[in-house]
């Protein structure tokens, strides 16, 4: 029998016609493609402006570059998250904390936000909600505390392109944030293989990010500090890195994103069903608050008893169903607690881990192969309990 992963890309015909056209023209890289799928990206989103990258992590790293995040300089984010939202931080040489969350939803506590920021000594210049497993933040609650600590705010989108949040604002539309940042990994919404972006309503943040994604380098006489020696010449700026997009990964990206509305129905059909199917099973799926449309990134469960997360993890495995685990709490890392932080100052995000599991969703699987998930991790936890 077949393995279901827990994620994966949808690719059709189009998209490889997509990939195979960029193969046969004259740019792989730094062409044309890149600025189309830019385009295509500030359309499906909502937002003035978009620069493509490299992965979701060298957004987040220019997003935090751009806002001149740096020594002495604080950022907070969530501890339920992949280790990149806090580290673009530290890649700046700016320091990190981190907010518990809703055990309910995965995200960012926004009443414990506002306990922090009414009680730090050291507050952040920096906010990073994440969207975990594809639900957005409650960004209204996030822009009234923006409004009067004055902090900025990179939203990290890596799991929500085309949901949006309570008010019906598109994710990555930055209605509330600065900047977004996007992922395009193979088992993201859309995909370019490995890729990101950044969007933003701020023409300066994105001219400057799309600065430092090419080596902080320009040809462009505006922003040259001097004359230009000829039409060859080139200055370098500012200190930047690598992290451009090739015109081969933007084509796939500036298809996919063609049928995003169509990813993202099939994910919220699919999770519904599971939210049906699952009644009365020894667990309870993360809630999606009133007026949110999830893109359903992930599928995350909390089971009723933790201890048996091991064994039916193992299990399911075995069966070729293969769970997940989103997320091992970043402070609990040996790096981070290298660093001096504990998990258990942040107790939601340690109890969601402890019994969370993620199932396997993705627009291609059928109901067939979802039933079967179902049915095997019934049968599963009916063998543990």
């Amino acid at each position: 029998m077949h393995t279901l992963p827990y994620g994966r890309q949808w690719i059709d015909e189009s998209d490889i016609e997509a990939v195979t056209s960029v193969l046969r023209s004259d740019f792989l890289t730094q062409g044309p493609m890149v600025e189309r799928f830019e385009r295509a990206l500030c359309e499906a989103v909502g937002a003035h402006h978009a620069v493509a990258v490299s992965n979701g992590t060298a957004a987040l790293h220019l997003a935090a570059m751009a806002l001149d995040l740096g020594p002495g300089k604080m950022l907070w984010t969530s501890p339920n998250t992949f280790v990149a939202s806090s580290n673009c931080a530290l890649y700046c040489g700016a320091d990190v904390d981190f907010v518990d969350i809703e055990l309910e939803t995965g995200n960012m506590d926004m009443a414990a936000l506002s306990k922090k920021l009414a009680t730090a000594k050291r507050k952040p210049d920096v906010v990073v909600p994440v969207h975990f497993a594809g639900q957005s933040c409650d960004m209204a609650a996030l822009g009234i505390l923006k409004e009067k600590y004055g902090f900025k705010v990179i939203e990290d989108a890596c799991h929500a392109i085309g949901g949006w949040d309570a008010q019906g604002r598109k994710v990555g539309g930055c209605a509330v944030a600065d900047l977004a940042a996007f992922s395009f990994h193979p088992v993201k919404v859309v995909t370019t293989g490995e890729g990101g972006a950044v969007t933003t309503n701020d023409k300066t943040l994105a001219d400057r990010i799309a600065l430092l994604r090419t080596h902080g380098i320009t040809r462009d006489p505006i922003f040259m500090d001097s004359k230009a020696d000829g039409p060859w010449d080139y200055h370098q700026i500012e200190l930047g890195l690598n992290y451009r997009l090739t015109d081969i990964q933007a084509a796939l990206g500036f298809s996919q994103l063609s049928r995003l509305e169509d990813f993202v129905t099939r994910r919220n059909e699919l999770a519904h069903r599971y939210d049906d199917a699952l009644i009365g099973f020894p667990l309870i799926p993360l809630k999606v608050r009133k007026g949110v449309r999830s893109a359903y990134h992930l599928y995350v469960v909390h089971l009723n008893d933790p201890s048996h997360r091991r064994l039916a993890f193992e299990a399911l495995r075995k069966e070729g169903i293969h769970v997940q685990v989103h997320y091992i709490p970043v402070p609990s890392q040996p790096y981070y607690r290298h660093l001096g932080f504990r998990a258990e100052d942040f107790p939601m995000a340690l109890s969601h881990y402890a019994g969370a599991l993620t199932l396997p969703l993705y627009p291609a699987m059928s109901n067939d192969d979802q039933d079967r998930v179902v049915e095997t991790l019934g049968r599963v936890l009916g063998a543990i309990a």
